[in-house]
């Protein structure tokens, strides 16, 4: 025992003396070396944190006051009712874009400025079938803008900005990537095809730009499923064609037609004397509507619009919607097997009347 005392006695200073002397053995003690970033990696890093901040000047916070909710009309009317979204400036007099339903039923609308000032702002128009609207604030000159890209060009894969105040955080960025193009949640979206994203969008996001890696609006964000993980977007040329009507009117005249659709299928092609499953089969035709006053009768399969051919339902659908109310169309369809050829007046879609409760 005794020997041994003696070895840590004279042994442990001079081991504890060597590791003082011998850097090589304390290195675990020296500060951690630098974390190294692989060039294209950080360089992709100062890009998107560059062009996130570049893109934001334009994006504005939209405050919404509603009047108050009484069940019963003897009691006392209470507090207005509050909500909030985002939307971004597309000229620099002033005209913003958001989603309608951001502004819906709205006694008062106040839009926040990136810089922070504030300003009343005008609905001049907004569409609920799109779900777009536009502001108009007035005595902000020279303000920043976002350019509205070409949502035609964008594809599956790309990485996207989805910009605005979700939960009243303002100014708040998300990343991801274009998900799908097509058909959004809601069926009144007249055929147009949305822009599903991943980037996390959320409530108050409702209004903001999703926004290319070239600093481009491609699509609104408008809607959101599964708890944010799930975005739609409106796309940019949709705004584009929509805009010029809703500061000129104040409102969308979608086409029409009045009828009832659906894809032509296998079990159609025997009982309709077709060769392939093409085309659009009427359903229905509602009474005094455009489609019957022009001749067209419940299953004909329609082919072409004035010369667009038609694959499916969402062709017709977007073909009529855009067309101008008023416009005689010529529609070619096939009945009972034989093609034959009719014109049509486009008439005005009537949004549905609310339901009573």
């Amino acid at each position: 025992m005794r020997s041994a005392r003696t070895l840590i006695r004279f042994v442990l200073p001079l081991l504890l003396a060597s590791v003082a002397l011998d850097p090589g053995l304390v290195r675990a003690a020296d500060p951690p070396a630098k974390a190294v970033v692989a060039p294209e990696l950080a360089r992709f890093n100062d890009l998107l944190a560059g062009l996130a901040e570049s893109v934001k000047p334009p994006i504005v916070h939209v405050r919404v006051r509603r009047a108050a909710v009484t069940k019963d009309k003897d009691e006392p009317e209470g507090e207005p009712r509050r909500a909030s979204g985002s939307g971004f400036i597309i000229d620099p007099a002033g005209l913003i874009v958001t989603n309608a339903h951001v502004v819906e039923g709205a006694t008062a609308v106040e839009v926040r400025l990136f810089d922070g000032r504030r300003f009343l702002a005008k609905v001049l128009g907004k569409d609920n079938r799109v779900d777009l609207a536009v502001l108009k604030i007035d005595g902000a000159q020279g303000l920043p803008v976002l350019a509205l890209g070409d949502s035609n060009r964008i594809r599956v894969g790309e990485f996207v900005l989805a910009l605005g105040h979700p939960f009243g955080l303002e100014h708040s960025v998300s990343f991801g990537i274009v998900s799908r193009l097509g058909q959004p949640l809601t069926v009144a979206a007249p055929g147009f095809d949305f822009i599903q994203t991943d980037a996390a969008i959320n409530p108050g996001n409702s209004g903001g730009p999703l926004v290319n890696m070239a600093g481009e609006v491609v699509g609104i964000n408008s809607m959101a499923a599964r708890n944010g993980s799930i975005g739609f977007a409106i796309p940019s040329n949709l705004v584009k064609m929509l805009v010029p009507q809703l500061v000129a009117k104040g409102q969308v005249e979608w086409g029409w037609l009045g009828v009832s659709i659906s894809e032509v299928s296998e079990d159609d092609l025997g009982r309709l004397k077709l060769t392939e499953a093409k085309g659009v089969l009427i359903r229905a035709v509602m009474a005094g509507e455009p489609a019957e006053q022009g001749g067209v009768k419940a299953n004909d399969v329609i082919v072409s619009v004035d010369g667009t051919p038609l694959d499916g339902p969402r062709d017709l659908q977007r073909v009529v919607s855009s067309t101008p109310v008023g416009k005689r169309v010529r529609v070619v369809l096939l009945r009972e097997g034989k093609q034959t050829e009719v014109d049509v007046t486009i008439g005005r879609y009537r949004d549905p009347e609310p339901e009573k409760k």
